[in-house]
């Protein structure tokens, strides 16, 4: 039903329920994203420090999990590095382009890093899919505790450096042409997946919005399957239902 899509099934939302100014899509789009990827790397850690290493269901839900999330900010960067910046370049005032320049090196130096930390999780989680033995977990639960403490400091760093300037200077037109112009390789089952994660700790505005925001066949999915899948997907991973 939702396995070609030509375009990621999460839209914008409307409205942020953080500090940075409510009225701006882009900024409120991106601080739900990101508080949904730093929860899900945390609780990977955790979950997997619990987990019996040879226990081959187990490991292989946990192991999938990350490689979603994974997927999911590899994306994201890549999304932001081709087409977030250079559309908030184009409407930076000439004061502002030095530190804007200087904000988004550093972005870039660091996204790199992180990049480089994602795909390392990823043999990390097969090496202990394979071995089903005890140091092979606890290596992907450190490489999970490292992933979540670099996230964390990343994104902080982006909202405190770039997400500002996004509120002042991105047009609505031009996050409206970034949205078109992104495209994803997570399946429509991914996608509504990860709708499930984002709406998971968004207060009721966003979530109502992000919901409003979606088109009328994506809505129609997620309420005949894609709920009832994100739901069974978090107990099979949590060991019980999301708290929304």
């Amino acid at each position: 039903m939702t396995a070609v899509l030509p375009r990621p099934l999460i839209p914008s939302p409307r409205t942020s329920a953080e500090t940075t100014p409510r009225h701006c899509p882009a900024v409120a789009y991106q601080r739900v994203l990101h508080q949904a990827v730093r929860r899900e790397f945390r609780l990977l850690a955790e979950l997997a420090s619990w987990a019996p290493a040879d226990d081959a269901v187990r490991t292989a839900d946990l192991t999938a999990h990350a490689d979603l999330m994974a997927r999911v900010l590899l994306q994201h960067h890549s999304t932001e590095r081709e087409l977030l910046w250079p559309a908030l370049f184009r409407g930076l005032p000439a004061r502002q382009e030095d530190a804007a320049r200087d904000a988004v090196a550093y972005w870039t130096s660091r996204a790199a890093l992180l990049d480089h930390m994602l795909r390392d999780l990823s043999t990390v989680a097969r090496q202990w899919a394979v071995a089903g033995t005890l140091p092979a977990r606890n290596a992907f639960v450190r490489a999970c505790t490292r992933v979540a403490d670099t996230v964390d400091a990343h994104l902080s760093a982006e909202e405190r450096d770039l997400l500002p300037l996004v509120a002042q200077y991105l047009t609505d037109a031009e996050w409206t042409a970034v949205g078109r112009a992104a495209t994803t390789n997570l399946s429509g089952r991914e996608q509504l997946l990860f709708l499930g994660l984002a709406l998971e700790d968004a207060c009721a505005i966003d979530r109502a919005r992000l919901m409003a925001g979606l088109a009328p066949a994506t809505r129609t999915a997620w309420r005949i399957v894609g709920r009832r899948n994100y739901r069974a997907a978090v107990v099979r991973l949590r060991g019980a239902p999301p708290a929304a």
